[in-house]
């Protein structure tokens, strides 16, 4: 029986199945081969850490130096996924949780394949939409809380098809559900909000255009239950209500959107910046030259994605997920206007099959031997070889616990995280990737001692700091001027990371 289905399967394998098969594997091993960068992932291993061992959502800071006990609110905001990557990483180490994350977001991308398919009718114009939306999702792709949210967001998407297109009524509870998880893992929550409310609006836009036709307003009912259980899950979190206070306080702290590149609007200075500036005038000729005309839900969504991705360089790969299925239609209605030549086909039915069986078999094996647990294997360059990145300061740790060395620590923000992580109680951390957890006076200390501008000895003296542990990289001035004085001696020194200790 199975055996029958194989061959069955084998026999409808087609080009167009093939091209499906290879976007959503690249965006996999794309994925498997990026090792975990240090900015953010190992605070939240250590906060995970925490809560498994109290049973208990840490409510202060409890790792800077000048911060300790203070109130931080973004461990309620996190505390799920944080306990979900502690937990793998304590069942399968980094293998585990590089493959756990891959799979998470090639699955979204997937059902944003899916769906496009099942909206457009051919696999290679969603597999286009896809391969849209994944190149504006490649900055956001670090593993991290909101990996989560792509999926879950996806979801909803698909979701809202399967309902608006007669399927069950169960698929309602994606609703609540997804956002139980949502709310209780990423700021992004509000995403959820805004996909159920646009779904909403259109049934609404349509009621109102039929006139006074009986049934009317029938529509409403689906998505004014999905948005209200959806709004009611939002709350079901360790802040409440005021889950929606901390999401404006993000976007009012000064540190956050003046510091954070990923919090500030999109330029064609930078790589992520320039492909969704392209993407945004690309996606608006596609509406604009569509045989199709474009939905009220269509426009909608454009216009209020590219207003968010506008904004903050946040909103760039929630772009990409709202508007794939969307292009999916509109490529489609496009390629009806190119003329397909007639001619007949030089490759039999059978050996096209087997041919195509081939290649994804060869997909199939690529994917395979670029898991996490055969990457030392392959012939990669060293910024991509390990599971840990290279820029996490793994060896410089190490030293810095084995020759107890005195502290304060002052070191490269990034590298706050993974001191966290592996340092505490004994190294607090000068800064780390929480933003929002220091003052903004605070972080102009950082810049200026960060850039070796003149007087940062005396503001390292300020703060009684004993040890440097710098990246090479990114702390070039600084590292100079370490060694240009003579207050300071290198004690290590690698590729990456040079630590200093000022002199007795």
């Amino acid at each position: 029986m199975r055996g029958g289905l194989l061959t069955k399967s084998i026999q409808r394998l087609s080009i167009e199945h093939l091209w499906a098969l290879a976007a959503i594997a690249g965006v996999f091993v794309f994925l498997n081969l990026n090792p975990i960068r240090p900015h953010d992932f190992w605070w939240h291993m250590a906060v995970g850490r925490e809560i498994v061992d109290t049973g208990q959502i840490p409510t202060v800071d409890a790792y800077s130096q000048t911060l300790r006990s203070q109130p931080y609110a973004s461990y309620n905001m996190f505390w799920l996924m944080e306990v979900f990557f502690y937990q793998v990483y304590s069942r399968g180490g980094a293998a585990l949780i590089v493959f756990s994350h891959s799979l998470m977001v090639s699955a979204a991308y997937a059902i944003l394949l899916y769906l496009g398919w099942k909206i457009s009718g051919s696999w290679r114009m969603a597999t286009l939409a896809m391969l849209f939306a994944a190149a504006l999702g490649l900055n956001d792709w670090n593993v991290r809380p909101q990996a989560a949210t792509f999926f879950i967001g996806a979801f909803y998407l698909l979701a809202i098809h399967k309902l608006r297109s007669g399927g069950k009524r169960g698929w309602l509870l994606t609703f609540p559900l997804g956002m139980l998880v949502w709310a209780n893992s990423h700021g992004a929550f509000f995403i959820g909000l805004i996909f159920t409310g646009l779904w909403l609006g259109d049934e609404a836009w349509r009621g109102w255009r039929v006139g006074n036709a009986h049934g009317r307003w029938n529509g409403l009912l689906l998505p004014l239950v999905a948005l209200l259980t959806t709004g009611l899950a939002m709350l079901l979190n360790p802040r409440g209500v005021d889950i929606l206070i901390y999401l404006n306080g993000m976007l009012a702290n000064s540190p956050v959107q003046n510091l954070v590149t990923e919090w500030a609007a999109p330029s064609f200075n930078t790589l992520g910046g320039a492909l969704f500036l392209l993407g945004l005038l690309f996606s608006a000729a596609v509406l604009a030259i569509s045989p199709k005309r474009p939905s009220f839900y269509e426009l909608c969504t454009f216009l209020f994605f590219a207003t968010l991705g506008l904004k903050t360089s946040r909103g760039i790969i929630w772009f990409g997920i709202a508007m794939a299925p969307i292009l999916a239609v509109h490529f489609r209605a496009l390629s009806t206007l190119v003329a397909r030549p007639v001619g007949k086909d030089s490759i039999t039915p059978l050996v096209a099959r087997r041919m195509n069986a081939l290649f994804a078999a060869l997909i199939l094996l690529l994917v395979m031997v670029t898991l996490p647990w055969f990457k030392q294997n392959l012939p990669l360059p060293q910024i991509k070889r390990g599971l840990i990145s290279d820029e996490t300061p793994v060896e410089a740790t190490q030293f810095l616990l084995e020759n107890r060395l005195p502290g304060p620590v002052f070191h490269h923000m990034a590298y706050g995280s993974y001191l966290i992580w592996v340092a505490q109680p004994d190294y607090p951390v000068f800064i780390d990737p929480r933003i929002e957890l220091y003052p903004y006076d605070y972080w102009m200390d950082y810049v200026l001692i960060n850039n070796a501008v003149e007087g940062w000895e005396s503001k390292l003296d300020r703060y009684g700091i004993q040890t440097m542990i710098l990246s090479k990289l990114e702390q070039h001035n600084l590292v100079t001027a370490g060694r240009n004085s003579s207050d300071w001696s290198i004690r290590f020194e690698n590729d990456q990371t040079a630590i200093f200790v000022r002199d007795d």
